[in-house]
This record gives C-alpha cells, structure tokens and sequence, in this order.
C-alpha cells in the first residue's frame, strides 16, 4: 500500500466512527481526508479553524473555487446551511465546547493518552496551531496516523517529545489497528489490512491490552 492509499485507507476508518448529528473538526494532513469517506446516510458537519463550518468532500478539478480551502489549505467544498465566519468565531467554537469530535494527526501518543503533535525534533515549525485548543476542547480525540515513523514507534509507553495535551485522546487509528485508550491502557478494539497481533505488538512500544476472544 502506499502512503496515499494508506492514507485514504486510515480516513475510511476513522469515518466509520463519525454518527450522524455530530459537529468534527478535521485537523491539517490526513484527517482532511475522512471528509472524502463520510458513509452514505451519516449526516455530520465538518469544522475548519480558518473559519468554515459545513465543509463537504474535496471538489472535482474543474468545480474548485480558490476561497474554499480546509485547514490544510487544500480545496474543499461547502454544503446547504454552510457559514463562513473569522477566527474569533471559529475558535469561540472550539474552546466553547461545540465539538463533538476532533480528528488530529500525532507525532506520538501514548499509553496515558497524552499526545504530542507540534514539534519534529530538529525542524523549525509555527508552533502547536490550534491543536492545544481543539484538544482540550473537543468532547472526544480521535488520532489518526501511520503506526510507525520509519519503522521507529509512535505508540509509546512515555511521549518524549513535548506535550500538545495530557489525558485526552480516545481512539487510535492506524493502518494496522484500532484502539482505545481506556483508564488503564491502550485497548486492542481491531486488527485491521491482515496485520496479526504481534505484527501490531511488535509496532507498538507500550503493552497492549487485549480483549477476551481477541
């Protein structure tokens, strides 16, 4: 598979999550993408920090239009009842609670559903964005990411990169699994593409709880 239909394949998954009437903020990168795979007959509406709420699936490439973008700045589309609004009101959004679900990348997460998703070790970067926000602010986190870097871990025992929020993620999804960070652990939910569970143990540094019948 490669990185493009991996990608794809992971936001396909994190789409069957999604419940009709739900509000979702899509982080920049690959959770743009579950906006693409929404099922047919779930009905939810996609938030964008630039100040878009109601953003549809990416257009066809002669139906593009220049001010239309996600947070990712790639080109979108708005849906009936979309609104367009500045920063203030889309933040006022997202630190008010109106979230349902946010849908964020991550550099790392870990067995405590701490997560780490700003800084890449020896590169300059912006800053955390509105990640620390959208975290904090979001009734539920949804991490979606390839499992490994480079064959090195993301799912840890520890993060050791700096912090973007503590406690806060719920469900990891990743090429090769599903899972669910519960109070005591990282909870196996589903083996995913034909991985085996030690193909997923052997990628995943912190110990992974597995259900009966598993």
């Amino acid at each position: 598979m490669d990185k493009t239909a991996m990608q794809n394949d992971i936001a396909g998954r994190v789409a069957q999550e999604l419940l009709s009437g739900e509000y979702i903020n899509l982080g920049i990168g690959l959770p743009t993408l579950v906006a693409d795979h929404v099922p047919n007959g779930v009905n939810v509406t996609f938030h964008a920090e630039n100040g878009f709420i109601g953003l549809g699936p990416a257009p066809d490439e002669d139906k593009i239009d220049p001010t239309i973008v996600n947070a990712g700045g790639q080109p979108s589309t708005i849906l009936p009842g979309g609104a367009f609004f500045d920063s203030a009101t889309s933040f006022g959004i997202v630190r008010g609670g109106h979230l349902d679900v946010t849908v964020l990348g991550a550099l790392q997460v870990d067995e405590k559903g701490n997560i780490a998703n700003y800084m890449i070790p020896g590169k300059l970067v912006p800053g955390m964005g509105g990640a620390m926000d959208l975290l904090k602010g979001a009734k539920k986190v949804i991490v979606a990411m390839e499992h490994t870097a480079k064959g090195s871990h993301k799912i840890l025992k520890e993060c050791n990169l700096p912090l973007t929020a503590k406690g806060v993620v719920n469900l990891i999804v990743t090429e090769m699994a599903v899972i669910e960070v519960i109070e005591n652990g990282l909870l196996l939910k589903e083996l995913r593409n034909g991985y085996s569970l030690e193909d997923v143990q052997a990628a995943t540094e912190a110990e992974l709880i597995i259900e009966a019948g598993e």
